[in-house]
């Protein structure tokens, strides 16, 4: 690890166990039986700029609008893509930025934790428990309610998939209105969605095709990941070889990164886009959508296609693809013959 990991390792550390007990206090609201309670104006914090971590926020704020409808949302965020994840989401009205690094620009830093203490909200949800400046911020808004993001020991034993980093401030939220008074809500998580439009579709149709140029159905991949996450070249070519071989009556394409590199040495065709909403659309044009744990493999998921996500040293169990059929693979347990059995179960 560098030197400046390290450091980043203490400071979060370091912060975590300054900030853990921030929100103790608000577990349970004490509200009168018959109470009318009003909420209209919403504040989301998830102070983090990862393209995933925002991707990964979208089920929240659909279930926020759901519960609802008639509410405007602010969302605080660090830097990253959020007005395009949610550029479709009419009810976000303001999307407060972060700078990515908040020492280089103090004064805008401070000019927005000044906003959020003099706005007055009806509720405040922070999106990760573990964030110290989110649990900070939960504090420091001006609001009557505040969820702080601490998971309740009934909801964990009641919902098995409370772990995952979506589901888990949705379930949390659920439980506290039911303190309000609300009805208790057992209807579906919402997936992750950027909510892409009709035309937008239509046009990642075109794009494609005129990348493959035939009228198969087409694989999509993406060899790319950050650190440990990243399986090697010589992996990726057993596994894209024997792609070619399951799948005869599919194209198979390959999702470039920035960095314009190839675990398969390009040997499919390609596409490369730093737009994000239309990479997504290509990806919503294609079977089925394969990758390790990334940011990407997040899109392809939010882009309503099915998802495989290969995991080998994150937590499968927060992270993992879920709905449109999807299904994460821990690659530590299983071989090939188990990653083409589930690739199976979404294509025949």
């Amino acid at each position: 690890m560098g030197f400046k990991k390290k450091v980043n390792s203490i400071r979060r550390k370091l912060m975590h166990a300054i900030t853990k007990r921030i929100g103790s206090s608000y577990a349970d609201p004490k509200i009168y039986a018959g109470k009318k309670i009003e909420i209209n104006n919403i504040l989301i914090i998830r102070p983090n700029h990862r393209l995933g971590n925002q991707l990964l926020l979208t089920p929240l704020v659909q279930e926020v609008i759901n519960t609802f409808p008639n509410c405007k949302i602010d969302l605080f965020v660090k830097g990253g893509v959020a007005p395009i994840v949610f550029q479709n989401y009419p009810q976000v009205n303001k999307i407060i930025q972060l700078p990515k690094k908040p020492f280089n620009e103090l004064f805008k830093y401070a000019k927005e934790w000044i906003f959020i203490k003099r706005t007055r909200y009806d509720m405040v949800i922070n999106g990760d428990k573990d964030s110290s400046s989110g649990r900070l911020l939960t504090q420091l808004a001006n609001a009557p309610f505040k969820l702080f993001g601490d998971a309740n020991e009934n909801v964990q034993k009641q919902y098995p998939d409370h772990e995952h980093i979506s589901k888990s401030p949705i379930y949390n939220l659920r439980h506290y209105l039911t303190k309000l008074g609300f009805p208790k809500n057992e209807s579906q998580i919402p997936v992750l969605d950027i909510k892409l439009s009709a035309s937008e579709i239509a046009n990642g149709k075109k794009i494609l095709d005129t990348i493959i140029k035939n009228n198969k159905k087409t694989i999509s991949i993406y060899t790319n990941a950050t650190g440990d996450k990243c399986y090697p070249e010589d992996w990726w070519e057993t596994f894209y070889a024997r792609l070619l071989k399951e799948y005869p009556e599919y194209n198979i394409i390959e999702m470039l990164p920035i960095e314009n590199i190839s675990k398969i040495s390009f040997k499919a065709p390609t596409f490369y886009s730093k737009d994000v909403r239309e990479m997504g659309t290509i990806i919503n044009n294609t079977a089925v959508f394969i990758a390790a744990d990334n940011g990407v493999m997040h899109l392809a998921s939010a882009s309503l296609t099915p998802t495989v996500g290969f995991f080998s040293v994150t937590n499968l169990n927060m992270y993992m693809p879920y709905g449109n059929a999807s299904v994460a693979i821990d690659t530590n347990s299983t071989n090939i013959e188990d990653w083409i059995a589930s690739i199976n179960t979404i294509l025949k």
